[in-house]
């Protein structure tokens, strides 16, 4: 797959705003400060597409992006300790609202920091996909700040934590650009699978 032209269609705060699309919608959720927005700019082969930033808890609406033949939405990151309770229970409803209608969503890619062991926000996000039956696959962000002999290890521990394969989890990094490829790879078979059966079935991890 080849991102020719990406770019950013508008945020929703509410449900009313979450957008429907024809093209298959893939949601990216991870912690606060977990590289999401770097992950975006990285496939889109652009520098600012998606607003980053060094301090947690930036990204507070569902941020949508047109990469062509899928829609990317961006969801507001979890586990950001200094935002108020307030705060992150709206950004828990907004979560929960975008979840609750599949038309929101075809596909996830739960990101976690390879560089730590997945947290209990990370666990109750996996959880909370599994038991809406939403498909969804591992990014391991920030691969550059490991050799490779720990990134291999890492990946086996978070596969076990999650009782998956190890090739379940794409290792990546925005500065090195590594596993850009393989995940193109993973969205162009998702996107196969979603419009010719509906939802992804991959027989590989089954």
């Amino acid at each position: 797959m080849i991102i020719k032209n990406a770019t950013f269609i508008t945020s929703a705060a509410s449900p009313s705003q979450f957008i429907k699309s024809e093209k298959p919608i893939i949601a990216v959720v991870g912690k606060s400060n977990v590289g999401k927005s770097s992950l975006i700019n990285m496939l889109a082969n652009q520098k600012k597409l998606a607003k980053t930033s060094d301090t947690p808890g930036r990204t507070r609406l569902v941020n949508y992006f047109d990469f062509g033949e899928f829609i990317l939405a961006d969801l507001p990151g979890y586990g950001f300790a200094k935002v108020s309770k307030v705060e992150k229970e709206k950004w828990g409803r907004v979560m929960q609202q975008f979840f609750e209608n599949r038309q929101n969503v075809q596909y996830v890619f739960s990101l976690l920091d390879i560089r730590h062991p997945p947290t209990a926000d990370d666990v109750t996000m996996v959880n909370f996909l599994h038991s809406s039956a939403i498909d969804f696959a591992f990014i391991a962000t920030k691969a550059d700040k490991l050799s490779r002999m720990q990134i291999k290890n890492n990946i086996k521990e978070i596969a076990k934590r999650f009782a998956v394969p190890d090739s379940y989890i794409i290792a990546t990094s925005s500065v090195t650009r590594q596993g850009k490829e393989e995940l193109l790879e993973k969205i162009e078979k998702i996107i196969f699978n979603i419009k010719n059966y509906g939802n992804y079935v991959d027989n590989e991890e089954e």
